[in-house]
């Protein structure tokens, strides 16, 4: 059947590539690798082939990693990185102390103006404050 034979001759063709010689699926892998080139990859925009010079390659998504993985790569990379670029590390520092401090603030004006929004509906609310202030101190 022809229709049989094209998919075996299908399934044998991705069964070989996937065994083709020099392909590197782990990150660990590539550990050490020097690049030989990048090329893009025909039919998937923004895809690229990395070749080594050890003749051995990889494929790759496109380099737009969202900004939560930008910075824990900043953390996770830190020791690697910081020797090369310590003012840079001084000032994301000064940023992620910046953001820490404003989410603190905001937190805090969203917990004090819930407080004020209800003290008028809710007249308790005042006596379990000031029991909490004195549990507090």
């Amino acid at each position: 059947m022809p229709t049989e034979d094209k998919w075996k001759a299908n399934m044998e063709k991705v069964a070989f590539a996937k065994q083709f010689p020099g392909l590197v699926l782990s990150w660990h892998a590539c550990e050490g690798k020097t690049i030989r080139t990048v090329l893009p990859l025909t039919g998937k925009p923004g895809a690229m082939v990395i070749v080594f010079t050890d003749a051995s390659f990889t494929i790759v998504p496109p380099l737009t990693p969202e900004p939560w993985s930008i910075g824990q790569a900043l953390v996770d990379a830190r020791a690697q990185l910081e020797p090369a670029h310590p003012a840079a590390y001084t000032e994301y520092d000064r940023l992620v102390k910046k953001d820490k401090d404003a989410l603190k603030t905001a937190r805090l004006e969203k917990i004090v103006g819930a407080i004020h929004n209800n003290l008028e509906q809710i007249p308790e609310l005042k006596d379990r404050l000031k029991a909490l202030v004195k549990e507090w101190q």
